[in-house]
């Protein structure tokens, strides 16, 4: 006969595994990927860093797995905050401002998303995931054009150099919210606010003229 695992014991696999990630997760909001080794994380289970390795072949899919979740839950906030009511600019502004937030809540796990140097599998999650981003805001910008509240516009570039921008002025390493910087020393409500307004004017109808008129093309008309 067959072995057949019972409820027991695959609930009990279960509730190992997610204590494997919830560990990992913890210690990368702590101090990022490189922070957290297999040992640490192993530790911090209460498991074998062996059996770690049952329910990850690597470190590589363990931290994959920990980017993936960390970043849908983000992903999800900012759809959201796309979905309530109001003008496409107004949408645009308040999920702007909830990246912004966020990523300043917790600026550890917020570089580790956005910039800290990973392991391969780990960098083609971040490039879904910035893909995610830059498919929201594009279509909130195609619905800002359609109702003349945007100029037209290449959607899908705005939309990439607006994540773009997101993330450098967030936790580059010219940030004023840099990990550089103690947290005490921001002031997050002024950075927020001055971050989502650059990305809205740059995309609205007030920065298209402001570009026309630094670069000469309203005089060639």
């Amino acid at each position: 006969m067959a072995y057949r695992e019972s409820s027991r014991s695959k609930a009990r696999k279960q509730a190992v595994r997610s204590e494997i990630l919830r560990s990992a997760a913890s210690l990368v909001a702590e101090g990022g990927f490189r922070n957290a080794g297999m040992a640490q994380v192993a530790e911090r289970a209460g498991v074998a860093t062996g059996t770690i390795y049952r329910y990850f072949k690597s470190r590589g899919v363990l931290f994959s797995e920990v980017f993936r979740i960390a970043t849908e839950r983000e992903v999800r906030q900012v759809k959201a905050a796309l979905a309530e009511e109001g003008t496409a600019q107004d949408r645009l502004e308040s999920a702007l401002r909830v990246f912004a937030a966020r990523a300043l809540r917790g600026r550890i796990m917020a570089w580790a998303l956005l910039a800290e140097p990973v392991d391969p599998q780990v960098d083609a999650e971040r490039l879904f995931y910035r893909r995610a981003y830059a498919g929201l805001f594009e279509q909130a910008l195609r619905q800002g054009i359609a109702e003349d509240e945007f100029p037209e516009q290449d959607a899908k570039l705005s939309s990439a150099a607006v994540v773009g921008a997101m993330a450098e002025a967030l936790v580059g390493p010219l940030s004023p919210g840099s990990l550089d910087q103690p947290v005490e020393a921001i002031d997050q409500d002024k950075l927020i606010t001055a971050i989502v307004r650059f990305c809205v004017n740059a995309v609205s109808h007030n920065g298209g003229e402001a570009y026309e008129r630094a670069s000469g093309t309203a005089a060639l008309r």
